[in-house]
């Protein structure tokens, strides 16, 4: 694992903050990086309320302050091929250590090492914290990152041709986001969609539950983005690429032509080729000071997950890593071609 970057330790350049808009971006590379051993992409969803509106806000339960804290962490990884992705879960409340002389964007603060829940390395350091605190946590390193807000997450899913399929063995209720799905196929659009991926409390599988949501939503997104042909039409490729990248900076942030390229790269691969898992997790950590209560993994899982993303080789099925102490935490890959709603 490459070692840390020494800018991660400084306060960010007063010229740096000075760009514009999407400068970083633009300023990126706009070949896709292929190394031998595939490419690692960490993708993130915000907890940001930027440019929602008062009636959105009512209507899709997304009222309260925002903390700019990774609500979603997943890990992809592209094989070197193209013929393989694969895509870990990293449970948001999992259990992180910060460096020793970081700086705190959100104050300008510089602080000691101290241990929190992932998804505050976001709203710490930024993107850099964030990836780099991936990169400890896995041993891998990470090529590109892409951010995604709730605003960008509701108009990418607008643009998908009569909404996202989603299923359900079961009715499904979350009072905390005003989920509420019939059993069977409902497609939803942005806000739904929304309500959707945020939702905890439907299933009593807590963030674990959450995270397959997600997993089902996103196989059915690129399912339905690759059946409208959208993956083929570089034009409306473009403009979707677009929405979903918006225009923040970030350090190693994917660009819209970077994410065009991908998708490229990716035109012919079946959701048969695709796989889902949340990183194997063994239980809850017993309180810790400044994180409080946090999830922990399991060190012999996590560590032949990663080697096989490390050698580019699939996930390793589910017998091979021990069973959590956590039922709803059970390590189960599964094919993206099986998260298919009819």
């Amino acid at each position: 694992m490459r070692l840390p970057l020494l800018r991660r330790l400084l306060p960010v350049p007063a010229a740096l903050l000075a760009l514009a808009p999407g400068a970083l971006a633009a300023a990126g590379p706009v070949e896709l990086p292929s190394p031998a051993k595939g490419l690692n992409l960490l993708v993130v969803g915000v907890d940001s309320r930027a440019g929602i509106t008062p009636d959105e806000k009512e209507r899709f339960r997304l009222g309260g302050k925002g903390c700019d804290c990774a609500d979603v962490m997943m890990l992809v990884h592209v094989s070197a091929r193209g013929d393989r992705v694969s895509v870990v879960g990293l449970p948001r409340d999992s259990l992180a250590h910060l460096p020793d002389g970081h700086t705190d964007l959100r104050t300008g603060t510089v602080h000691a090492a101290h241990a929190v829940k992932l998804n505050a390395a976001r709203a710490e350091g930024g993107p850099a914290l964030a990836t780099e605190t991936v990169e400890a946590l896995t041993g891998l390193e990470v090529h590109r990152y892409l951010e995604i807000d709730f605003r960008r997450f509701m108009d990418s899913v607008d643009r998908v041709e009569d909404g996202v399929p989603v299923c359900t063995d079961k009715p499904l209720k979350d009072p905390a986001t005003g989920l509420d799905l019939a059993a069977g196929t409902t497609r939803l659009t942005g806000g739904p969609g929304l309500q959707y991926v945020r939702s905890r409390k439907a299933d009593g599988e807590m963030d674990f539950g959450r995270i397959r949501k997600q997993q089902l939503f996103t196989a059915n997104t690129l399912g339905r983005l690759r059946a409208d042909g959208v993956l083929t039409d570089r034009r409306r490729l473009r403009a979707l690429a677009s929405v979903l990248r918006g225009t923040a900076p970030a350090e190693r942030g994917l660009s819209v032509a970077e994410l065009v390229a991908l998708a490229g790269r990716l035109k012919g691969l079946e959701p048969s080729g695709t796989e889902f898992a949340t990183v194997p997790v063994k239980g809850f950590n017993p309180p810790v000071e400044g994180a409080g209560s946090t999830v922990g993994w399991d060190p012999e899982g996590a560590r032949e997950v990663f080697r096989r993303l490390a050698s580019d080789r699939p996930l390793p099925p589910s017998g091979a890593v021990a069973p959590s102490d956590v039922p709803a935490a059970a390590y189960r890959p599964v094919r993206g071609s099986s998260l298919i709603c009819s």
